[in-house]
Order: structure tokens, then sequence, then C-alpha cells
């Protein structure tokens, strides 16, 4: 392969409908030039007018620049012959109809026309990467790079290894998803549905149609039940009337895998759901209408033990790994949590012993447990309470900085970085991450490598939207009343911390930044308190942190109102330090930070203690704090260290003794 990532300038889309001008619009933004094809210039001009109005909508949201938008509009441009398309391009991404004799029509005029040095890739969500490599003779240089809907907005992109793609062109073609802003999971082998439709055609959509085809559960029992209990977007019934029935249907017919009689009497009725105006519901009469109540009482084992047997299977084949398939269903399919990490946390016993029921009962092959799953209860790796599952809970590696759920946590010159990880759910706070963040924050509380703390969000939507509501639907709002540890890890912590706001701060979320001793923010950011919108007030320590910062008539106007405010007028009410430009937040905040973590260990944390035990305290007793602390100062060799090399007019180098 002769291209590498720096040299990429020229991408070609074919295909102009939803999935090609959107693949478009995120290239365009990446500031590559655009070539967008379609069989004729109405469906042509059609993407381009739907990447035109898309763009001007992220700025008048302020999630990119006027001139932003403008650039990338001027950098695609339209064609209806493929020739002209995919000349001088240096990477072609094939979104077109869903069939795989259209594909490989498509791949075998790429391959005659497109430079020989450009790699070809498809966005199929199911078809073989393989197979529609074999209408090209550079089968090395084809992958897959699916997308999912809308591409603007979902964060993931499966990049599949076909049965002759290079290593070279799986990782290039990684690259290029990051560079579109999107996280990218390898697929390492060529299988049906990848991961993300792998685990939910089959075992999420349609295990619960066969348990309503039994008539075991109506429709709305199980959708309840997974929404308001376990606490996904929507239940698998409201899901596939939103993508269409059909999709599903023929994904399982091509992979020749049953198909649940009532999906079969949808598709054959032409019910096939929001775009026919009826599936499993009637979207006449209001579409989706199903109460928290009539979920109570199902039991979501079955659906559970199908999608991890699944996954099982795709670890069995070296497809790829636990974290990649839990990072995959959450980024692509708004699962609340990893679907391993749930795995662990019913019990892999649990699950095979479910498993092994349903194949007894009813002698289905697709019921018959994975080996892999056999293989780790026979060795006592059942999941979290035992200590080991597809995950390891060993309580002495709690100081591991790798082994977190919901965080993602790293040290780079001294500045410790703790990543919210919850991006699929805009960094929302959830029960695992109220367990996580205090122990991560002992962790580098105690280490001395790190001089300064930085909490900020995955992506650049939000900080943190705030609690994660799904928990309160599920029946667990008492777990709320257990949020201190949370809450207070940043105040407790010896070290300074700073709240590093990108997006949205919310709720919970802007309560965090409070207890943090600096809040920086990016331009683009808002902050509020909207909890009184719900009919609660901040639980978190909003009400009080607040109004010692910004004064209680202010802090009443913004949990008393519920709306959110800029972060130029956060930073005027100073309730935060300082506002960044967008693309110049990141660097400022690691030279903010930076300049802590250089400072002298030792009194950086004298002043942060004293100065946060001052506030509550008598004027005479705050003085008295001040008073010991800097005598105290006088014995330490950074003191010493300071004064010599301010003598000497050279920079300090403090050792925090």
């Amino acid at each position: 392969m002769d291209v590498n990532i720096d040299e990429i300038q020229r991408i070609a889309v074919i295909g102009a409908g939803t999935m090609g001008h959107g693949i478009a619009e995120l290239a365009a933004l990446a500031e590559y030039d655009v070539a967008l094809y379609d069989v004729n210039d109405e469906l042509v001009q059609k993407g381009y007018q739907s990447i035109e109005w898309s763009l001007q909508k992220l700025a008048e949201k302020d999630f990119i620049k006027q001139g932003d938008a403008e650039a990338a509009i001027q950098r695609v441009s339209t064609h209806t012959e493929i020739p002209e398309a995919v000349q001088n391009t240096d990477v072609v991404i094939e979104a077109g109809p869903e069939k795989m004799a259209v594909k490989k029509e498509i791949f075998q005029q790429l391959d005659e026309h497109a430079p020989d040095h450009a790699i070809l890739a498809s966005n199929t969500s199911s078809l073989s990467i393989s197979e529609i490599a074999k209408a090209t003779n550079r089968p090395e240089q084809v992958a897959g790079m699916h997308f999912f809907n809308p591409p603007v907005k979902m964060a993931l992109v499966e990049v599949i290894k076909g049965e002759g793609t290079s290593d070279e062109t799986l990782d290039l073609v990684s690259e290029l998803a990051e560079k579109f802003g999107k996280s990218p999971v390898k697929v390492h082998k060529d299988v049906f549905g990848f991961i993300v439709n792998r685990v939910l055609v089959g075992p999420f959509m349609f295990e619960p149609a066969w348990m309503v085809s039994r008539g075991e559960l109506s429709v709305e029992a199980i959708d309840a039940r997974m929404k308001f209990f376990e606490g996904f977007p929507m239940g698998p019934f409201e899901l596939q009337d939103l993508t269409g029935i059909d999709i599903g249907y023929y994904l399982s017919q091509e992979a020749g895998l049953p198909i649940p009689p009532i999906v079969e009497e949808k598709v054959q009725a032409n019910e096939l759901g929001r775009k026919t105006g009826k599936g499993f519901y009637d979207y006449a009469d209001g579409g989706a209408d199903y109460s928290q109540k009539a979920g109570e009482n199902v039991d979501p084992t079955p659906v559970y033990a199908l999608m991890v047997n699944e996954a099982a299977h795709l670890l069995e084949q070296d497809v790829t790994t636990a974290q990649d398939i839990d990072k995959a269903v959450q980024l692509g399919a708004g699962f609340p949590q990893g679907l391993l990490q749930r795995a662990d946390e019913i019990g892999l016993d649990t699950l095979l012993a479910t498993l092994k029921s349903l194949h007894e009962e009813h002698g289905d092959e697709r019921y018959k447990p994975a080996q892999l799953l056999e293989t780790m209860v026979q060795e006592g790796r059942t999941g979290k309470e035992a200590g080991q599952g597809f995950y390891s809970y060993d309580d002495a590696q709690s100081d591991d900085l790798s082994d977190f759920q919901t965080l993602d946590v790293g040290i780079e010159n001294r500045v410790a970085w703790i990543t919210l990880d919850r991006e699929h759910r805009m960094n929302a706070i959830n029960a695992q991450m109220r367990e996580e963040l205090p122990t991560a924050f002992k962790a580098l509380d105690a280490r001395e490598d790190v001089g300064a703390i930085v909490i900020q969000g995955a992506g650049d939507r939000a900080f943190s939207a705030g609690a994660d509501i799904t928990e309160f639907a599920g029946g667990k709002p008492h777990q709320l009343a257990e949020i201190g540890d949370f809450f207070d890890a940043p105040s407790k912590c010896a070290k300074p911390v700073i709240a590093a706001i990108d997006g949205y701060a919310l709720g919970g979320g802007l309560e965090l930044a409070l207890a943090c001793d600096f809040r920086l923010a990016s331009q683009r950011s808002e902050v509020g308190q909207p909890e009184i919108k719900l009919g609660i007030i901040p639980g978190g320590g909003g009400t009080q942190r607040l109004s010692r910062l910004i004064g209680p008539s202010r802090a009443k106007e913004l949990i008393m109102l519920g709306e959110r405010i800029s972060a130029e007028e956060a930073e005027r009410w100073g309730l935060v330090n300082h506002v960044y430009p967008d693309d110049a937040f990141e660097s400022e905040v690691e030279t903010f930070a930076g300049q802590l973590a250089d400072g002298p260990p030792i009194a950086l944390r004298f002043a942060k203690r004293v100065v946060d035990e001052g506030l509550n305290a008598p004027m005479a007793t705050a003085l008295s704090l001040e008073h010991q602390a800097f005598g105290l100062l006088f014995s330490t060799e950074d003191m010493i260290e300071g004064t010599t090399a301010f003598l000497s007019k050279k920079d300090p180098e403090f050792k925090g003794k």
C-alpha cells in the first residue's frame, strides 16, 4: 500500500443517500476534498443540499463555527459518473444499497477507475467484505467502514477486515475514522453482523419476538422492561419499528437464521414500522405507548443470555475483544452499559443455566451455549461476585488506573487526566461511575508522579449532562441517596483538581465541576441545574457549593428557574475561572494544569486545605490555620529550593519534601 494517513487529500463517497451524504459531511468537516456521487443529478443534489442544511444547523447550535460550515460545503463536489468521481482519490467509501450484487458491481467499477493506491471501503452493515472484495483486483486494499445512522451524530465506526485485507489497510481506515472524529473498533474477522448487529438483531430484537410468538409475553411488557428497568433507549419492538422491521428480517434471511413468526407476519403484511405507519405499534394512534408498570414482572435474563452468547462466540473466534464489544454496543446501539460488564453483574453461571434451559425446552441451536461460557463457569470465572468474569474485579488491583469501566485515566507530565467515558450518554453519571470516581481519586492522590488532576468528558458535546435518569425509571433512586463520596472526591483530594468543561455541564455534571478547585470552560459550553424541571432539587452539593461560590441570589436563580447559561455568563458570575476559544481549549487546559503540576506539592496541598476549611470557620480560626501552615512550610526543602531558585533567577525544581 502506497498511501498513509497524512497523504490522504481527496475522498470519494459513492451514494448520496442518508448514510452517504452524512459520511461526506464528516469527511468535509475533517478538511478533506470530497467527491459525492449518485446515479443522477436529482439524487446527488438532494444529498448536497442535505449536507448544506446539516452544516448550517451545526453552526446555528454553535457546534461548529459559521466559517467552518461554509468552508466544509465548499470542499464537496457532486458527480453522476463514477470515473469522474473517483479520479485522483485516495479513499473511496461506498454507501450504496445493501445488496451484494449491487455492491459487487460498484466495486468492479471502483477498481477499474480509482487510482491504484486508493483504499476502497464499504459502509455495509452486515454483508461480507471478503465477498465484496472479490469484485476487485486489490482485495488487500478493501475494508469495511460501517458508520451508524446518523453518521454525523453517532460516534461508532466498525472497521472490518476481509480475508484479503492487509493490516496496513485496516490500520489506515481506523485512523481515518478517528480523523472524522469517530471512535473506531476493529473487527478482525469477516463474520455476519460484525459486532453490533450480531448482538442486536438476533438476540435483542428477535429473541423477544420469539417470546411473543410463543405467547409468553406481550410486546408492550418486553419494551417496558428493557426501557424503564434495564435502561435501554427503547425496547426491542419500538427499535424495530424505528429502523424498519424488514431490515432485521432480510439480514437474518440472508444469514440463514430462523425468523420469528410475528416478524414474518409483519413483513408479509407490509407493516414495517414508522415508515409504513404501522408495525408492532400503530403510528396513526400515536405509536409506541406503554407504561412502566407493564414491565414490572418481566424477566430479561433470556435476552441477556442470547446477547452474551453471541458476544462469547465473537471472542472465541478472535473477532474482537471484550472491551471493544462493550464499546461498540454502547456507542453504536446506545446500550446503558457494556454488555459483558452487565453479564458479569448478572453472573455467567445464571446466563449459562438460562441458555441450557432454553436449549432443552425448545431444541433450537441458537440456544446452545458457547464453549467459552462453559469454560469460564467451570473455572469459577462467573462474574463480579467471583472477582473474575469477562473483567477482573480483584480488590488488590483497585489502584490499577486501567481497571475502570466508566472512566479513562492517564498520566502525562505530572498531570492526571480523568475522562468520564460514557460519550454515548453524554457522560451521564451512573452507579458504576459513582463507585469508580472516588477509587480513581484515592489512587491518584497517593501517587508522587501526579501534581494536578483534570476531569473532562469524553467527546466535545458534554462534560457531563448529569445523572443517568434511566436509573430513576429503573426503580433505583435510593442509590442516589449515597452520592456523597462521588461529589466529595475532588474536594477531599489533597491535590489541585480542574474541571475541564467542554460542552454541557448540567445537573450532577455541574455539581461535580463545583467540587473541583478550578473550572475552565470552552466558549461553546453551557452550564445549569435543571433538576427543578424534574420536580427535584440538586442533591450533589449544588445548593450549597453554588451559594458559596456565586452567592445565594444567583444560586437560587440557577436552581429555581432550571435554565442553562453560557460559559461567558458563567464566567461573569464567577462560576468558572476562565473561558477559552473552542479550538484552543485543550492546549489552554494543558498549560493551566501544567503550571499547577510544576508547583510545590506541599504548599499547594496546604493552600487548598486552608482556603477550603477557612471558608466555614470564623475569621480568627481561619487566620490561625493560615499562620500554622505558613510556619510549617518554612521547614520544607521546597521552600529552600524556591527561595534559592528565585535569588538565582532560575526555575525551581520542587520535590515535595
